[in-house]
């Protein structure tokens, strides 16, 4: 599968933006969506994750109450709308997919990640 994420852009403190992740190839539907950041100097870390299954989303701490992730296996597409971002928030975000997380703890391991997108940069100015 491979990924492509968009959506990224300039934005004040407390403004809100929606990236996507569009999918190509087979089998959409058999793979986990995960967000991760990167800012500069620093490790990626994980953002949010949307498992096979309905109701099957998970956060990072920094993002619960100010995200939502959802996806729509029809259009293999995966959305991350981020609300009240503040400029720690300022990162490049890569989705990335895998066919074997299976819970929580696994979609928060980057190893378990075998495709990548190209990543999309969020700019939070203060």
């Amino acid at each position: 599968v491979q990924l492509q994420a968009c959506g990224g852009g300039l934005v004040q403190a407390g403004g809100s933006l929606r990236l996507s992740c569009a999918a190509s190839g087979r089998a959409f539907r058999d793979y986990g969506v995960g967000w991760f950041r990167q800012a500069p100097g620093k490790e990626r870390q994980f953002v949010a994750a949307v498992g096979r299954s309905v109701g099957a989303d998970y956060y990072a701490d920094f993002m619960k109450g100010r995200s939502t992730i959802s996806r729509d296996n029809t259009k293999k597409t995966v959305w991350l709308q981020m609300n009240s971002l503040k400029p720690e928030d300022t990162a490049v975000y890569y989705c990335a997919a895998s066919i074997n997380a299976a819970s929580g703890p696994d979609y928060r391991r980057r190893d378990l990640y075998g495709h990548w997108g190209q990543g999309t940069l969020v700019t939070v100015s203060s």
